[in-house]
């Protein structure tokens, strides 16, 4: 996995670890470009605050933010960065899958010394 998609993917994961920037995001998602009043308007937060968590969202580069009317900043969503997390994540779960795999395998075999028992006890108890 190169580093820089593993950056990207930390930057993404640090995004989306609080609930207001996933709001913020799912806003976004559902709305389409917005500036940071329209955003404040739709949650319980203030526009600074929205402006901060958008900042962040920019640095990790989920958001963009265009030059609109009136010198107004919109916010746009940006897919990029969301799908090379979700590559770093795929690359993780199938490491996982092999050895995952394996020990479903171990654990479904039946344990020949149990199996003995059973089956000594069975014919026990049939005589």
């Amino acid at each position: 996995m190169a580093p820089d998609t593993e950056a990207v993917a930390e930057q993404v994961f640090t995004a989306l670890a609080d609930p207001t920037r996933r709001a913020i995001l799912a806003t976004l998602a559902q709305a389409g470009p917005a500036t940071a009043t329209d955003l404040a308007a739709r949650l319980p937060i203030t526009r600074q605050a929205v402006a901060k968590h958008l900042a962040l969202l920019a640095e990790a580069g989920l958001v963009t933010a265009e030059p609109g009317e009136r010198r107004r900043v919109r916010y746009r969503l940006r897919s990029v960065p969301m799908r090379v997390a979700q590559q770093f994540l795929a690359a993780l779960a199938r490491d996982w899958d092999t050895p995952l795999a394996a020990l479903k395998d171990h654990l479904d075999q039946p344990d020949r010394e149990t199996a003995t028992a059973l089956d000594t006890t069975q014919r026990r108890d049939h005589r």
